[in-house]
């Protein structure tokens, strides 16, 4: 798995030098194989943070200091908030909140290509001009990818677009990208490290990354002005895309095995009824040919076990009528099942 990782690892930095991120959201899938859960974003950002450091020293001429400056003070609070809550965060409940921000790549892999606006104003010195407006956003900017980048070990390509309308050329983009997040994943290898979510298996795990990411970086800049951006960028949503659907397919099946997570569909000549059920509650919805509708909501109340004479669980139902004839109104009932 070592090899497999090194590997995706550096096809996914390789991508993500000419596409502007995402590299870390592409190996999570691979890393979920070797680690727990609430470890993935620990050793992506040990090893997102060498790649950095790397893409800094290639592309140095090419950061844009004034976006750095703006965006990295909020980021530091942000990335504090992330991993804090993913130390409460249950992991089979995380890898799906991973799967769905992975799966944000989506709309980014669907929108179509823009027609150049011969408009545009011409790049600077560090590949282009803000705007007053997009300058304004970056210190909000810089919070929610810190948060995002604290609670999953990476951005990813969700925030490019912020950096196009500040009219960054690709190396500046990179390179500029790399100054921001390299403080911010020192930031968080440090709070990973005070909640307990470093190991001997993240550390090898990271180095393993940081290593791909060194490779990839020094490989891509020498054919990096040869690249069609439009291509790999679209190449790079695609294949993020796919590891968000993964991702959300094995943790959807570990949910449904540990929460008892079970659904059933009833019909009858008057009524047709959907329910679902998670660990101890069952939610249904049934629909009754007079035109009536009822959300119902079960849970056990108590258990009578311990009683003498009596046996079984009581269970308590609240029950919203919508009805064409009666109006909206709500009862509740107990009941009690008995226990063979």
């Amino acid at each position: 798995m070592i090899v497999l990782l090194f590997a995706v690892a550096l096809l996914a930095f390789s991508l993500s030098t000419v596409s502007g991120g995402g590299a870390g959201l592409l190996v999570m899938p691979v890393l979920g194989t070797l680690l727990a859960p609430e470890q993935i974003p620990a050793a992506l950002s040990l090893g997102t943070a060498v790649s950095s450091a790397t893409r800094i020293a290639t592309f140095f001429r090419a950061i844009n200091w004034r976006v750095v400056c703006n965006f990295v003070p909020a980021s530091l609070p942000g990335a504090w908030l992330g991993v804090w809550m993913l130390s409460l965060m249950q992991p089979m409940y995380l890898d799906l909140l991973l799967g769905l921000f992975l799966m944000g790549n989506l709309p980014l892999l669907l929108r179509g290509r823009k027609p150049a606006n011969p408009a545009e104003p011409h790049t600077g010195r560090h590949g282009g001009t803000a705007s007053p407006v997009s300058m304004r956003l970056l210190p909000a900017i810089g919070l929610l990818a810190g948060f995002i980048s604290g609670f999953t070990g990476a951005v990813g390509l969700l925030f490019n677009a912020f950096y196009h309308r500040l009219g960054l050329r690709k190396e500046a983009i990179i390179a500029t990208r790399a100054a921001n997040d390299i403080l911010l994943h020192l930031t968080k290898i440090g709070l990973y490290a005070a909640y307990g979510l470093l190991n001997r298996h993240v550390l090898l795990a990271g180095a393993v990354v940081a290593l791909a990411g060194v490779a990839a970086t020094l490989l891509v800049r020498f054919w990096l002005h040869l690249v069609n951006e439009h291509v790999f960028r679209s190449i790079g949503h695609a294949a993020v895309c796919t590891a968000g659907a993964a991702m959300l397919v094995m943790a959807g099946q570990q949910v449904i095995r540990q929460d008892h997570v079970r659904t059933r569909l009833n019909t009858s000549h008057s009524t047709v009824s959907a329910s679902m059920g998670w660990r101890t509650h069952v939610y249904s919805v049934a629909f009754e040919h007079n035109s009536e509708l009822e959300l119902r909501h079960t849970h056990p109340a108590f258990n009578t076990g311990m009683v003498p004479g009596q046996r079984g669980f009581w269970y308590r139902a609240s029950v919203l009528h919508v009805s064409m004839t009666r109006g909206i109104y709500v009862t509740r009932r107990l009941t009690r099942t008995l226990s063979a």
